[in-house]
């Protein structure tokens, strides 16, 4: 599998990796829109939140707790953040690996689009 992500969050590719345990990976984003922008990974192979069976849903319980980590552990959870998802081609998901973006470090009143 040729997967950018699947290279990320398992050490293949270096990145800058803020959070990490054995189902959830997180780094921040090569090209942010807001001043933070982490990406939010499951390590196993997963296109998109319609490809994950019923049986294996624990995994995006597993990246919001991981969410809830990263917002403490870097300072923003009292301020606030945005947590986005994209799936499918018409929901804007660019890889084919479901993968949150978890923005902050600044107000966010409307939408990021593009």
């Amino acid at each position: 599998m040729d997967c950018i992500f699947c290279k990320l969050a398992n050490g293949e590719i270096a990145t800058d990796m803020v959070y990490e345990d054995e189902n959830v990976a997180a780094f921040r984003d090569m090209n942010p829109v807001t001043p933070v922008h982490i990406l939010v990974v499951p390590k196993k192979h997963y296109e998109s939140l319609e490809a994950i069976p019923f049986e294996e849903m624990d995994i995006v319980s597993d990246i919001h707790k991981a969410i809830r980590k990263i917002a403490k552990q870097e300072g923003f959870a009292e301020d606030g953040y945005r947590v986005i998802n994209n799936c499918g081609e018409h929901g804007g998901q660019e890889v084919l690996h479901i993968h949150y973006h978890l923005l902050a470090g600044k107000p966010l009143t409307k939408l990021v689009t593009d």
